[in-house]
């Protein structure tokens, strides 16, 4: 089933700040997150056992555990077994995102792609989040930002086991839909050319946004579009860059992406438009976009996501963007 038929509403809530990525969040500020998602009519939570070594996962259990489980929907990752045994945090290997979660559980976490660990991760998975059942599963971090030239490697382990895994748990029934979360464009390539697999969609972090996205456009958007699948997109706001954090893919912001910003916001300010407003509008013109998940740990940036989803945002805007070479040509833009 196409992820667009799945996922109840355009805005979701994306998990990762309630692994405490980048500091360490009180728990009663992560409930209140997650309970002022829901108060604004949020149905769609996206998880991942990587996030802070499972406590994501068990925070959103427990803020979800009183509410009817047939009103939304979940979708988390596999790829990534949490361990009991306890590890040196700062010894973790994590490619691109060493430092993201060090204040996340220390428990240890192993990458394993296999059909067994794809099931196993999955029960997991359901423990964690106090739930019989999850309806969307993605093949984790199977990209260069993560296993750099191993990735292929990592790839080809989850093509003979998660994905004949998921492609057997969706035709059975235990799931609704499967495919790849990825932080690159040509894992997603790759899938799409073999023979074997179905995915139903992707969730694609930082590759379709206001700041980066000519590859995706090009690369992958279209296929996306002829196949009626469908891509959740991740990090809107570009790890924070976007919206005047320091960050950029998990890094200090370059010089040119801050000029980037700046150049954006200068066009946005004579507008009267809200950068988070250009953000999510941008990544939703898209018509193989189904849903933008930014992340929030903490309850008012919830209500600024969705009255940036609501803003009236002039065609001059858009218009301007696109006359200044800050957008690629071939993007559609909101109408």
């Amino acid at each position: 089933m196409a992820l667009k038929d799945i996922l109840p509403s355009k805005l979701g809530f994306g998990a990762a700040p309630l692994g405490n990525m980048f500091r360490d969040i009180p728990e009663a500020e992560a409930q209140a997150t997650v309970e002022a998602a829901w108060n604004d009519g949020i149905r769609y939570f996206d998880n991942a056992p990587f996030y802070g070594a499972g406590l994501a996962e068990i925070r959103m259990g427990a803020a979800l555990a009183g509410h009817n489980r047939d009103d939304y929907v979940i979708s988390t990752k596999v790829g990534r077994i949490v361990l009991d045994e306890i590890e040196d945090v700062s010894a973790r290997d994590l490619g691109e995102k060493g430092d993201v979660f060090k204040y996340g559980r220390p428990n240890k976490i192993i990458n394993d792609y296999s059909h067994d660990a794809t099931l196993r991760s999955i029960e997991d998975s359901l423990n964690r989040l106090k739930t019989d059942r999850i309806e969307i599963a993605f093949v984790h971090d199977v990209a260069q930002d993560f296993y750099g030239d191993e990735w292929l490697g990592a790839f080809e382990s989850a093509r003979k086991g998660a994905f004949k895994a998921l492609d057997r748990l969706r035709d059975e029934g235990v799931i609704k839909a499967w495919g790849l979360g990825v932080n690159r464009v040509e894992p997603i390539e790759l899938l799409l050319a073999l023979e074997g697999p179905r995915p139903d969609g992707f969730l694609l972090a930082g590759r379709y946004t206001l700041l980066d996205h000519d590859r995706a456009l090009q690369r992958v958007m279209p296929q996306v579009v002829e196949r009626g699948l469908g891509i959740v997109v991740g990090g809107p706001y570009s790890s924070g860059a976007l919206v005047g954090g320091p960050n950029f893919e998990y890094a200090p912001a370059t010089p040119a992406i801050l000029d980037k910003v700046a150049r954006i916001k200068a066009i946005a300010d004579r507008h009267g438009v809200s950068m988070k407003a250009a953000g999510l509008q941008f990544s939703l013109a898209h018509p193989a976009v189904a849903a933008v998940i930014p992340g929030a740990s903490q309850p008012s940036r919830i209500a600024e996501d969705s009255a940036a989803l609501r803003e009236i945002i002039p065609a001059d805007f858009w218009r301007e963007l696109r006359a200044e070479k800050l957008v690629n040509p071939e993007a559609p833009l909101p109408v």
